[in-house]
C-alpha cells in the first residue's frame, strides 16, 4: 500500500487539473458508476494520510473555491470562530510497499456519511497516479504474459490531458475525513498526541501503525525509523524513556519528508533494513510477522545487535 509520501505526490499529480471539466472516463471499476463523472467539474484535490480525495460539481455552475482559496480567504478575514481543518501541503515534499489488501480499522471507509460529491481513493499494493501516461508492464505475470496494468478509472480532461488510476478502492463520501494534527506531513501534526500514543504500554511497532495517531506512516516507514533509532519493533512504549521516544518521532518526520523530497525530485530512496539482509554495520537481519491480536499482521525487519530487545 503506498504510504503517505507517495499518496502526497499522486495528490500533486492531480492538482493541475482542478478546476477542468471531465471529457470522458474510463476503467474497470465495479465499485462506483464511472459515467457518473462524465462533464463533472474537478473541484478540489486533498491527501489525508493514506487518502486521495477529489471534489466534483457540476460543470455548468460556478466552480467554487478550493480548500486552498477557503483557507486564503479565511486568512484574510476576521478570525470569528474554530479554524479550517485543512492538510496543507508539507515544505518537503520504490516502491515496494506495505503488502496490505484490507482497511484497517482506523481506515475504514467513511460509510456513515453516505454520498456526497468528494471521491476518496485508497491504494492497495503498486497502487498509483499517472498523468498524462498509462503504466507499462515492467514483468511478467504468472502466467508469463506481458500485460500492461489495467486503470481502476480514467478520467480525460477537455483540456486533452487526462489521469489514470491503478489499483484502488474508491467511494463517494460528503467530505475529506481528516485530521491534520494526526498526519505525519502535515504543518498541523500535533507532536504532543504523537508522543502520548507511543508511551502506551504496547509494541511500538504497532502504535507507529495506527493511522489514528500516525496517519500516512506505513510498513516501510515503521522498519525504516526504528532501525535509525534503534529501538526494537517489539518494545512496549511504555518502557522506553521519553528521549528515546522524541528521537523515534523525530526520525518519523525526518523520514518521511526525505522520502516526499526525494519522490518529488525523481529520486530513489536508499532503505537500510527494509527488506534487507544485512544491517548497514553488517549484521545479519531478523525478519518477523508482528501485529496486534486480531488485527492486520506486518512483516517486520531488525537488526537484534543495533536494536537489542527491552525487557
Amino acid at each position: 500500500m503506498p504510504e503517505g509520501p507517495s499518496v502526497r505526490k499522486f495528490q500533486l499529480l492531480t492538482s493541475p487539473f482542478v478546476g477542468q471539466v471531465v471529457a470522458k472516463v474510463g476503467g474497470s471499476s465495479r465499485k462506483i458508476n464511472v459515467n457518473d463523472l462524465n462533464a463533472l467539474r474537478l473541484q478540489d484535490s486533498q491527501v489525508h494520510g493514506k487518502n486521495l480525495y477529489l471534489a466534483f460539481v457540476a460543470a455548468e455552475g460556478p466552480s467554487g473555491p478550493t480548500a486552498e482559496e477557503m483557507v486564503q480567504q479565511k486568512e484574510a478575514a476576521p478570525v470569528q470562530g474554530g479554524q479550517e481543518q485543512v492538510c496543507a501541503p508539507h515544505p518537503h515534499p520504490q516502491d515496494e510497499e506495505l503488502q496490505e489488501h484490507q482497511y484497517s480499522k482506523s481506515e475504514a471507509p467513511d460509510a456513515a456519511e453516505g454520498p456526497g460529491n468528494w471521491l476518496r481513493f485508497h491504494f492497495g499494493l503498486f497502487g498509483s497516479v499517472r498523468a498524462n501516461e498509462f503504466s507499462r508492464a515492467n514483468r511478467a505475470n504468472k502466467r508469463g504474459d506481458w500485460k500492461d496494468p489495467v486503470p481502476r478509472l480514467i478520467l480525460h480532461f477537455e483540456s486533452g490531458g487526462f489521469l489514470a488510476f491503478y489499483n484502488c478502492r474508491m467511494h463517494w463520501c460528503s467530505s475529506p475525513r481528516a485530521d491534520p494534527a494526526s498526519d505525519i506531513l502535515s504543518m498541523e501534526f500535533h507532536r504532543g498526541q504523537a508522543l502520548d500514543a507511543l508511551c502506551a504500554p504496547n509494541p511500538i511497532c504497532y502504535t507507529l501503525l495506527d493511522q489514528r495517531y500516525f496517519s500516512g506512516l506505513g510498513n516501510i516507514i515503521k522498519n525504516e525509523i526504528l532501525y535509525l533509532a534503534k529501538i526494537h519493533p517489539l518494545t512496549q512504549g511504555s518502557l522506553l524513556a521519553p528521549s528515546d521516544l522524541e528521537r523515534l518521532l523525530d526520525c518519523a518526520l525526518q523520514f518521511s519528508s526525505d522520502w516526499l523530497h526525494h519522490k518529488l525530485r525523481g529520486q530513489g530512496l536508499h532503505l537500510q533494513i527494509y527488506q534487507r539482509e544485512q544491517c548497514p554495520l553488517g549484521h545479519p537481519v531478523m525478519k518477523g510477522t508482528f501485529g496486534p491480536l486480531g488485527g492486520f499482521k506486518r512483516l517486520t525487519w531488525w537488526c537484534p545487535q543495533c536494536q537489542p530487545e527491552v525487557l
